[in-house]
């Protein structure tokens, strides 16, 4: 957080402003941190340098050279810690620092090597190029999104998605552009899931541009590293030509079937199926017996009639007891 003081404002009185570039949370949670690592690792450090010098010279000895080994150890690693908001925001910034440093030397270094007009020359061609063929102005304007939505996504951490008591934001990783947008990778922190994501993707959407966004996990593994596609556009709206309307015949083809009238004759599509038509399965046979029936003993089958059994002469035979006659199978 750093204090800005003008001496004169625009109707002459004094102006107090404050440009937060740190958030106050996380610049104390920093502190902190970097202040037990280099406790941690001063006396981690110190401690095993002590006991693999007290084979060389005596106990006291080693302890003070552990404690002159330790100590700067642990504030290099104080430091680390200590500037890591920093190293974070250049980070964020990290992309765009390395454009601008490096149209920055490209163009003193064109300007010390060639004439005016080649350097003309160059930008009409720089700035030309993408102006005029469409292609390229689409990619330029595809890569430049995927610059700007990486900032859009640390405003929208930082205002309401924010949900650990040091306020600490997720690390977003490289966006790349998508045929429907840009797709985000990101590394969640203590404190966040993928639930708090989704229930905020209206937010998300918003504060992007976009007309929605997804999210989804991207590992099996690591619940913390998620994905996020922000959706600009709709790519399947065009019309697509069918191959199937050149297996359709020509109506008038020389193959085409005409009438008396010389028009194409049109078969009628059945629409039901034609039971009459359809033949019926025989009834199968069930160990010689079916429907009642029963072999006699010249190989014919008997019909059971009024509750009796009845001989192909039509003569009733009765059973005793409702068994039948061993007799009349054989």
């Amino acid at each position: 957080m750093l204090s800005k003081s003008s001496g004169k404002g625009l109707f002459g009185g004094k102006t107090h402003g404050t440009i937060t570039v740190i958030d106050g949370r996380f610049h104390r949670s920093s502190a902190r941190n970097a202040k037990v690592a280099f406790y941690l690792t001063g006396i981690i450090v110190g401690l095993l340098v002590a006991a693999v010098a007290t084979d060389r010279m005596h106990p006291i000895a080693a302890l003070f050279v552990g404690a002159l080994v330790g100590i700067p150890v642990g504030a290099v690693v104080w430091t680390v810690v200590r500037i890591w908001p920093i190293l974070r925001l250049i980070w964020w910034w990290l992309p765009e620092i390395v454009l601008s440093t490096g149209a920055i030397y490209g163009w003193t270094i064109l300007a010390m090597a060639t004439s005016p007009a080649v350097m003309v020359a160059v930008l009409a061609v720089v700035l030309g190029v993408p102006a005029a063929v469409r292609p390229v102005r689409q990619r330029i304007t595809a890569l430049a999104w995927c610059l700007i939505v990486r900032h859009r996504l640390r405003t929208c951490f930082a205002q309401f998605i924010t949900a650990n008591r040091s306020g600490s934001l997720p690390l977003i990783g490289i966006a790349y552009p998508t045929p429907i947008g840009e797709r985000v990778t990101i590394w969640l922190r203590p404190g966040l899931s993928i639930k708090d994501l989704e229930s905020r993707l209206d937010k998300l959407a918003v504060g992007c541009s976009a007309a929605t966004v997804t999210v989804e996990k991207a590992s099996e593994t690591n619940a913390a590293r998620v994905r996020l596609d922000i959706k600009r556009r709709q790519v399947l709206t065009g019309d697509v030509a069918s191959p199937l309307v050149d297996l359709v015949p020509d109506p008038t083809g020389d193959n085409a079937e005409k009438g008396t009238d010389g028009l194409r004759t049109l078969v009628a599509v059945p629409t039901a199926l034609d039971l009459p038509d359809v033949i019926k399965p025989a009834t199968p046979v069930d160990n010689g017996k079916a429907n009642g029936h029963k072999p006699n003993g010249n190989g014919r089958r008997s019909t059971s009639t009024n509750g009796g059994d009845a001989t192909t002469n039509g003569s009733a035979i009765s059973s005793a007891n409702g068994v039948d006659d061993v007799a009349d199978w054989i």
